[in-house]
């Protein structure tokens, strides 16, 4: 059975999800065909193609392609221009980390557990230096024990147990659910934000770097604390038009080096290569982090500091290969465990054992599609 397919949707769905085309012209020889109406479909080719571009088959029998949209703020920007057209590896995880918050807010609720008090307790206006001291407060974020954290791993492991004890659904992935085979690009988004104050949720892309990702979460608590949601790419170099955004990195910057300290610990006229590796070190986040933060203590000009930058992001790519995720080593469950966030995985799993949270739900909400995956993630967790 052959269907009739405007071009327009093919086109749509190919771009959106972002595979390379000549991959997909392989595995679908006849898509020219049937872009350039010489040839249409058959049902069966169009639920193939669907699948493979992670669209909607339903989709492909519209009018015309629909307008997908960011379904939390979104402020990521290309020069001082919105990003259009999310990708479908992006709309799917932002989609599925909200049915996990639902999930946990429902079961907080019936767990009769207290609001957070620190969602929504800042606002624009506030003291960043203030904000960011009642945030490491809050957080038990002591500078001096993760100065002697062996590596990066531990200290973004600290981090996010951290964030975990205080109440934050924190989840790292750098595909999406548990498709290796849709990873997630960094350049498109780095973390997101959902505000809500039994189940505030961050999520970050663990295709970035680890020091990369340390400043992401930093940066999405600060919209936790603001009580807002946020779809987010910046970096810590980066000056946001958005003053939200530019509000949350200068938190950001703030409660991960703070500019006193780092005053006392960088000394001028020191080699500014030396410097930035040895203060990323001693404050396991990025060098461009300690970039700008070297600038805001008046040691290098706005000039220098931007000179220094395309150096910083040329040596950063060429390391990201042996620095990206924090889960892992072939590990699954460990890997899970990442993904998930320990918080939610011990909830979703004890309301499942104890009969309270359908099996079937439970494994839609993991990724994982055998009950003796989820028996063993329990018992791993020690929840069983």
């Amino acid at each position: 059975m052959r269907v009739e397919v405007q071009p327009a949707l093919l086109r749509w769905a190919r771009e959106r999800s972002r595979l390379d085309p000549e991959a997909l012209a392989v595995r679908f020889p006849k898509l020219s065909a049937w872009e350039g109406r010489n040839e249409r479909p058959t049902l069966k080719q169009i639920e193939s193609f669907a699948h493979a571009t992670h669209a909607p088959v339903g989709f492909f029998f519209l009018t015309e392609p629909p307008v997908e949209a960011v379904p939390i703020p979104d402020f990521r920007t290309v020069g001082a221009r919105r990003v259009e057209r999310p990708s479908a590896d992006l709309l799917d995880t932002i989609y599925l980390c909200q049915q996990r918050q639902e999930w946990y807010r429902d079961f907080a609720r019936q767990a009769r557990e207290d609001s957070l008090a620190f969602v929504g307790s800042a606002n624009v206006h506030a003291d960043v230096v203030a904000t960011a001291a009642t945030m490491r407060a809050a957080l038990d974020f002591d500078l001096a024990e993760r100065a002697r954290l062996p590596t990066w791993t531990e200290a973004l492991r600290r981090f996010i147990d951290q964030a975990d004890r205080l109440g934050v659904l924190v989840m790292v992935n750098g595909v999406v659910g548990n498709n290796t085979s849709r990873k997630l690009d960094p350049e498109e988004f780095r973390g997101f934000a959902l505000a809500d104050d039994l189940a505030p949720l961050v999520f970050i892309n663990g295709a970035d770097t680890k020091a990369g990702q340390m400043f992401t979460l930093a940066h999405e608590l600060a919209h936790l604390w603001l009580g807002q949601s946020a779809l987010t790419d910046v970096q810590p170099i980066s000056a946001p038009a958005d003053h939200i955004e530019r509000w949350c990195n200068q938190v950001a910057a703030e409660l991960l080096v703070p500019l006193d300290t780092l005053r006392d610990d960088y000394h001028r006229g020191e080699d500014l290569r030396g410097a930035l590796d040895r203060l990323a070190r001693r404050f396991k986040v990025s060098t461009l982090v300690i970039l700008r933060r070297i600038h805001d203590a008046g040691g290098i000009s706005r000039d220098e500091m931007w000179a220094a930058y395309h150096a910083e992001v040329e040596s950063l790519r060429e390391k990201a290969a042996s620095v990206r995720g924090v889960g892992g080593g072939g590990d699954f469950y460990r890997t899970q465990a990442v993904r998930t966030g320990q918080r939610f995985a011990r909830a979703l799993l004890t309301s499942t054992l104890e009969g309270e949270t359908l099996r079937r739900d439970a494994l839609q909400l993991l990724g994982v599609s055998k009950l003796a995956t989820l028996h063993e993630f329990a018992h791993r967790l020690g929840v069983d």
